[in-house]
């Protein structure tokens, strides 16, 4: 059960506890007010004979041997008899009728053998006024007749003053936090992204504050994916401006310059060849970002597909003066998508191929980590490395960061931003960091899901 639960459980008890200290306060003032009423005295010999039995006891044996009197009285209930102190309190701490108490005083005062009433000197020197109070019924039905209405007065207005309190408090201090919660939302829905609802929450520690922070977490992913689309947007536009550009100058070129026109023809081949990869690239990171892939899950063997992607890569880097080495530390696997990692793998080791000097190899090395059930991929260039500050970037889309001997890191942008989709949908993550001897090192981390192999493979 959780913390609102709590708050509102001990909301309730503490009112009904403060209507039961109220009704039980009433029942008092209740009693003390029938207790009030009484104004007249018994009389007669049966009042008589128990107020100067109890007299007798009280002179020779003091409270005690009174309080055995009572309790062996034979025959019918033993009438009230109050034994009052010089104070005006009953030596047993029973309610005392003070006007009653006051006429048996004037009685005493006149004559001291009145029928029942007496005055006695107790064996411990304190002197005592017995007597029997007699209920008035006429004034006595009247005074329980107010009391009952003003009792039932004071239990109604009592329990309505407890119950608006606490229902007033227990609404304000649900709904203020639902108000902002619903303000922000709406702020939220008129593109007001940057709202934010926990500073006007406060200090709540309970599910209303859990919730606002939930809020406010997707908010913050809201605003993120509002202004990676925006970016996005604007990047698309840019890098499919400079193909089409120069597409419409090689038709007017041709238009222009008949005898150039084969010539031209290959420019808008090869320009639409790119525009064609730009496409095809965007629309795999589009897949990627939507979670939508019609690929089906399947045992992958990491090894054995690295080492397709490596001699591929090896092929095209040969021809350029450069290598790539493959350390396989065991084997790995998962279970995933081969085609989507196949793609992840190629993008990253192509990457080093083309940012590496020539002369050089780009290092690709494969090593489970059982403690943290993970494997770890890393590819290692040979390059001038990227400014520390565009190491948190380089895996966004159409980031681009130093320029190779083929043209700027990534081509246009979208190969690393494609990579770590990729391996962010198998559970993973990626990190980039520059290598002290120099060159650009990214690591692959991707969990396992079998067994290692810790023999060594041979290195490709």
């Amino acid at each position: 059960m959780g913390r609102l639960f709590w708050k509102i459980f001990l909301g309730f008890w503490l009112t009904l506890v403060l209507i039961a200290i109220g009704v039980g306060l009433a029942v008092h003032f209740y009693n003390q007010s029938r207790i009030e009423a009484i104004t007249d005295l018994a009389a007669g010999p049966r009042a008589n004979f128990v107020v100067n039995a109890t007299a007798l006891a009280l002179a020779q044996g003091g409270p005690e041997s009174v309080e055995s009197l009572f309790r062996s009285w034979p025959g019918r209930r033993l009438p009230l008899v109050l034994i009052v102190d010089e104070a005006g309190k009953d030596i047993f701490e029973r309610p005392v009728p003070s006007v009653a108490l006051e006429r048996a005083r004037e009685q005493l005062r006149g004559a001291q053998m009145l029928s029942g009433v007496r005055r006695v000197l107790g064996h411990n020197g304190h002197e005592y006024v017995i007597f029997i109070p007699q209920p008035n019924r006429e004034a006595q039905e009247q005074a329980q007749q107010a009391s009952r209405s003003t009792s039932l007065s004071f239990q109604l207005v009592a329990a309505l003053i407890a119950s608006l309190l606490f229902s007033a408090v227990l609404a304000w201090y649900l709904t203020r936090p639902v108000r902002h919660l619903q303000s922000a939302a709406n702020r939220l829905a008129r593109g007001e992204l940057a709202t934010r609802v926990m500073p006007r929450i406060g200090g709540r520690r309970d599910e209303i504050a859990d919730l606002g922070r939930d809020f406010d977490h997707m908010a913050a992913q809201l605003q993120a994916l509002v202004s990676a689309q925006q970016r996005l947007l604007h990047d698309v536009s840019h890098e499919l401006r400079s193909p089409l550009a120069r597409l419409q100058v090689a038709v007017g070129l041709g238009h222009q310059q008949p005898d150039k026109l084969p010539e031209m023809l290959a420019r808008i081949e090869h320009e639409t060849g790119r525009l064609d990869e730009l496409v095809g690239e965007l629309l795999t990171l589009s897949r990627l970002e939507a979670h939508v892939d019609s690929e089906h899950d399947e045992p992958v063997d990491v090894s054995a597909l690295l080492e397709t992607v490596v001699e591929d890569a090896r092929f095209e880097a040969e021809a350029a003066g450069r290598g790539v080495k493959l350390s396989l530390d065991g084997e790995a696997s998962l279970v995933g998508k081969p085609e989507l990692l196949r793609r992840a793998f190629e993008n990253v080791v192509r990457n080093a191929v083309r940012y590496t000097a020539p002369g050089t190899s780009v290092s690709v090395s494969v090593k489970p980590d059982l403690n943290a059930a993970e494997m770890v991929i890393r590819v290692c260039d040979r390059g001038p490395g990227v400014a520390s500050a565009d190491l948190a970037t380089i895996f966004e889309p159409f980031v681009r960061a130093g320029e190779g001997a083929t043209g700027g890191r990534d081509g246009y942008g979208l190969g690393l931003a494609i990579a770590k989709r990729a391996v962010m949908a198998h559970g993973g993550r990626v990190a980039a960091s520059n290598r002290e001897e120099g060159g650009l090192c990214i690591a692959l981390y991707l969990p396992l899901s079998s067994s290692v192999d810790k023999g060594k493979r041979p290195t490709a």
